[in-house]
């Protein structure tokens, strides 16, 4: 008997709690605010808003405001500095490093003992049971795992709490026994020079049996790509015969999955998506043959949703989960034991099912271009690019887009900047192809594009190897879970990418 199929039965009572989310989810969300209120009520949010006298969801709407960052900042600095008691009961340690608001670099997200154990461990042990439900065959216990983490911040540390990537926390802080089958060693995991890890990752991961490998594509890409080049292997299943999934996040994998699948080509490889944020884990792909996730609905996560025409208005409509739609986008508003209170994560999703709740990422509510009102959201460029690299066969590696408000002759279009990891053999056809896709899955763009009236045809302007690591390393973000924002409504970033591209 091999050690995974020993292992297997200890996650069959939390496959029943979760079968439970389809015909229980409003009692099951319902119960998760009512845990939250009462573990906070002695905190000074709690009792600035009366916690211990709110009995249901709809006194908790009517009383505790909307959040963002900004107006939760001040508690979460007090809280960095020491004080009890404050978002969450207790002292709160440990905070995860986060983008950037409009007023600060960074943005630091509680991570409280309680947020560790009840929803991103409680994520990581679900990734695995549902995985082992789906493949009865598995022997993911009989090799090593691969986590691919980010590393501390001691620069942002003060003297009563400790700063760094989501990532880099879970690893500092999981079970010991967990480390008995993870590589790399911690002292390697939480490298902050990204190359450096890498580099030695690559050199240890070489001699081990890993059959699971965790993390960001981009980020373990780079690792894989490493470790064929010291090996001398042309695939990784030459180094890796035993590897069988990929438990990845943090970007859209869309863009990944064919260089995967060409370095990879064992026919048992699984790839399963994980919804795991700085601010809490809320979703797993459940159904290998369906893109869509799960929505964990049982962690400490209490979930409301402002449909997307409804961002940024004074008074926005604001939904319990039960009484969302398919096929609508939503902003995600979360409530959390970190502490967390209706608070805007700035990530927007689409559901494609009620029953049980299932969605996709559609987009940041920041990460669009509507300079024309053309609505481009991530999710319609992630399926533009696969249609043009179908048609083309090129690959595309990283790439970022922005409005051209008007150019010396008058016209405005989109412009992207693509690095491709192959290129297609007529840029310019892949352009089309990609303008084409693009109007057929948004109206609004096609509106717009409609004899060239208002938007001209899209440019692609083709990106040098490395220039999107070279433009997160100059902002020291390469590596961890920072990502390349993929849409933006100006050209801030977008004339930071070209100005490099230019200095080849």
């Amino acid at each position: 008997m091999n050690l995974t199929s020993i292992i297997r039965p200890l996650f069959n009572g939390r496959l029943k709690a979760i079968e439970q989310y389809e015909s229980h989810a409003e009692s099951i969300q319902r119960s998760v605010l009512e845990h939250l209120l009462k573990r906070a009520a002695d905190t000074e949010w709690g009792h600035r808003f009366q916690y211990d006298s709110i009995h249901s969801y709809e006194e908790f709407a009517a009383k505790v405001p909307i959040n963002t960052y900004e107006e939760l900042k001040g508690y979460i600095d007090r809280m960095r500095h020491g004080e009890k008691h404050v978002l969450w009961p207790g002292q709160v340690k440990w905070y995860a490093k986060s983008s950037g608001t409009t007023n600060d670099k960074s943005k630091f997200i509680p991570v409280s003992r309680d947020c560790l154990h009840d929803t991103h461990y409680q994520g990581g042990t679900d990734a695995v049971a549902l995985y082992l439900r789906n493949n009865p065959l598995s022997r993911l216990f009989d090799g090593k795992s691969l986590i691919l983490g980010g590393s501390h911040a001691p620069n942002y540390n003060v003297a009563h709490s400790l700063v760094g990537d989501l990532s880099a926390i879970l690893i500092e802080n999981i079970n010991p026994l967990v480390n008995l089958v993870r590589i790399p060693p911690k002292k390697i995991a939480l490298l902050s020079d990204f190359e450096e890890k890498r580099d030695r990752i690559a050199e240890i991961a070489i001699h081990k049996d890993v059959t699971n490998i965790s993390g960001v594509p981009s980020w373990m890409m780079a690792v894989i790509t490493r470790m064929l080049e010291i090996s001398g292997k042309q695939y990784l299943d030459e180094i890796w015969p035993n590897l069988e999934v990929f438990f990845h996040g943090g970007v859209a994998f869309t863009p990944y999955r064919d260089q995967y699948t060409h370095l990879i080509r064992s026919a048992g490889m699984h790839y399963m998506e994980t919804y795991n944020a700085s601010e809490g884990f809320f979703g797993l792909q459940n159904d290998p043959t369906d893109a869509a996730m799960l929505l964990m609905i049982d962690y400490g996560v209490f979930f409301e949703f402002i449909p997307l025409e409804e961002v940024g208005k004074p008074h926005p409509q604001v939904l319990p989960l039960w009484d969302v739609e398919a096929g609508h986008n939503y902003a995600i508003v979360i409530s959390t034991t970190g502490g967390l209170w209706r608070y805007q994560i700035g990530d927007t999703v689409k559901f494609t099912s009620t029953n049980p709740y299932k969605f996709i990422i559609s987009g940041r509510t920041k990460s669009f271009i509507n300079a024309f009102g053309e609505e481009l959201i991530v999710d319609n460029a992630e399926k533009g690019l696969y249609e043009a690299c179908r048609q083309t066969g090129a690959v595309v590696n990283e790439y970022t887009a922005a409005p051209v408000f008007m150019d010396a002759e008058g016209k405005c279009r989109h412009q992207w900047v693509i690095e491709f990891e192959k290129a297609p053999a007529d840029l310019k056809e892949f352009a089309r192809i990609l303008d084409e896709a693009l109007q057929h899955i948004n109206s609004d763009y096609e509106a717009k594009r409609h004899k060239d009236i208002t938007l001209q045809r899209l440019e692609v302007i083709p990106a040098r190897k490395g220039l999107f690591n070279e433009w997160l390393k100059s902002r020291g973000k390469l590596g961890g879970q920072h990502k390349v924002p993929r849409l933006s409504n100006n050209r801030d970033i977008i004339e930071q990418i070209l100005t490099l591209n230019s200095h080849a």
